[in-house]
């Protein structure tokens, strides 16, 4: 559990509430940036992966590349999604299967 830290803003004029305003924004992008990065190292282009889809179902797909907050995967239908990584599972025991121009071929 992490510990709150009482800040003091009450003394701060328009001018710095606006500028920290925009030092909190870059900083908490910075963090969500990083954290999406550590989400993507686990993966690989060519790893099979699952994930939900808006209605729910599980969706299997393969990863073709990283963009620098999603990660594009192709499933299994031939759909490409870009997905958030931290959304991702990794399939074990899949078969695995190569992207090619854009397309699945089952080996």
């Amino acid at each position: 559990m992490k510990r709150v830290m009482k800040i003091d803003i009450d003394h701060l004029d328009a001018d710095e509430l606006m500028a920290l305003n925009q030092r909190i924004v870059e900083r908490l992008k910075m963090l969500e940036s990083m954290h999406a990065h550590q989400s993507m190292m686990q993966f690989h282009p060519g790893a099979r992966v699952s994930f939900s889809s808006p209605q729910g179902d599980r969706v299997l797909a393969t990863i073709m590349k990283f963009n620098r907050k999603t990660v594009t995967v192709v499933t299994d239908s031939g759909q490409r999604w870009n997905v958030s990584p931290h959304l991702l599972s990794a399939v074990k025991d899949a078969t695995p299967s190569s992207v090619i121009d854009g397309r699945l071929e089952n080996d």
